[in-house]
C-alpha cells in the first residue's frame, strides 16, 4: 500500500474516531468565535451539528454561514503534540428545517450515536440542526504528511509540498 493509499484510508476512518468538532464562526462585526459541537457526518462529508439557539456559534451561523471546522486527535493519544492528526474543512452552513424528513433522519443518527440525551434535546424548541457543507479541506497526519482535499465528493487527497499545493 502506497503512502497516499494509507493516507486515504486514514482520512476515511478518522472522523469516526471523534465525537465532536471544533467550529469557528464569525459574528456580524467580523469577530471570530471558537466553540465545539457533537456531530454526525454523511457519506458526502457533510457535517451536521445539533446546537442551541442561545449559543454564540448558532447566532453567528444565522448571520454568517461561513464556518471553519476542525477535527483533531486527542492530546492524550497523540505521539507528538506538535503533529496531532487533524482534519479541517471550509464549510457553508445551512439550517435544516425542524420536523422535516431530513431533520428527523439526522436526529435519529444523533440518537444512535449519542444516546438518551438526544430525546431531551429533541423536545427543546431552541435546538437547531445545521448542515455544514465543505468546499475543500486539509488532512494532516504528521510532520511532512499534509494533504489538500478536493474533488466532487471531497475524496481526492493531494500531498502538500514546500513548492506547491496540490
Amino acid at each position: 500500500m502506497s503512502q497516499l493509499e494509507k493516507a486515504q484510508a486514514e482520512y476515511e476512518s478518522f472522523p469516526q474516531e471523534l465525537g465532536s468538532v471544533i467550529i469557528s464562526t464569525i459574528n456580524k462585526e467580523g469577530i471570530p468565535n471558537a466553540s465545539y459541537a457533537p456531530f454526525v457526518m454523511d457519506d458526502f462529508k457533510n457535517i451536521y451539528i445539533y446546537v442551541s439557539g442561545l449559543s454564540t456559534h448558532t447566532q453567528n451561523l444565522e448571520s454568517n454561514p461561513h464556518v471553519s471546522v476542525l477535527l483533531i486527535e486527542d492530546e492524550a493519544k497523540a505521539d507528538q503534540i506538535f503533529a496531532r492528526r487533524r482534519l479541517s474543512f471550509d464549510c457553508t452552513a445551512t439550517l435544516i428545517e425542524r420536523e422535516t424528513a431530513t431533520w428527523n433522519q439526522i436526529v435519529d443518527q444523533f440518537q444512535q450515536r449519542f444516546g438518551e440525551i438526544i430525546e431531551v434535546l429533541r423536545g427543546l424548541a431552541d435546538f437547531r440542526i445545521f448542515q455544514l457543507t465543505p468546499s475543500e479541506g486539509r488532512f494532516v497526519i504528521g510532520f511532512g504528511a499534509a494533504y489538500h482535499i478536493s474533488g466532487d465528493n471531497l475524496d481526492k487527497l493531494v500531498q502538500i509540498t514546500g513548492d506547491k499545493k496540490g
